[in-house]
C-alpha cells in the first residue's frame, strides 16, 4: 500500500472517480470541490491523501486549514475521512492520519483537529474530545484534538 497526495498524482481522473464510488454522504461534497477547483476556496491550503493498494482506493482525508466548524483559530484539520467498506478493522485509515501528524509538525504546528459525529474512533490515535459544536451544516459536531 502506498499513499500519495492526490493533487500531486499523474492519475486525477482514476482517483476521482474512485473517491466517487464511496458509499458516503461527505464523498459527493469532497468531489465536487475537487472536479470544480474549489478545494483550496472551500478549505483552505491543504492536500488531500489517498491510501491506495495498486489502482484501488483504500481510504483517503483531507488535511487543510477549514473543516465543518467556521472556526479559524482551530487549525488544521483531518476531515473527509473515509475507509472503503472492504479494507475496514484495519486502521489503514490511522497511516494516513499519522501522515497529517507529520505534515503538522513539519509546519511547527501544536495542535490537529477533527470534527466528527462518531464517538469512539479517533480516540484509539490519540485524539482526545475537545467539545460540540454546530458546524456549518447546522449539525451537532464532536471536535477532537491531538497535542502534536
Amino acid at each position: 500500500m502506498e499513499i500519495i497526495n492526490y493533487f500531486e498524482s499523474d492519475n486525477k481522473p482514476h482517483w476521482l472517480a474512485e473517491i466517487k464510488k464511496s458509499d458516503w454522504g461527505a464523498a459527493p461534497v469532497l468531489a465536487e470541490f475537487l472536479e470544480n477547483g474549489t478545494f483550496s476556496e472551500k478549505l483552505g491550503d491543504g492536500v488531500l491523501l489517498l491510501l491506495t493498494d495498486g489502482d484501488k482506493l483504500v481510504s483517503y482525508v483531507t488535511f487543510s486549514f477549514q473543516d465543518c466548524v467556521d472556526d479559524k483559530s482551530l487549525y488544521p484539520w483531518i476531515g473527509f475521512v473515509f475507509t472503503f467498506p472492504e479494507y475496514r478493522g484495519h486502521r489503514y485509515v490511522g497511516r494516513l492520519i499519522a501522515r497529517c501528524e507529520e505534515l503538522a509538525r513539519e509546519h511547527n504546528v501544536k495542535n490537529v483537529y477533527i470534527c466528527t459525529d462518531h464517538t469512539g474512533l479517533y480516540e484509539k490515535y490519540g485524539y482526545e474530545y475537545k467539545e460540540n459544536r454546530v458546524d456549518i451544516y447546522g449539525e451537532d459536531s464532536r471536535i477532537y484534538v491531538k497535542r502534536i
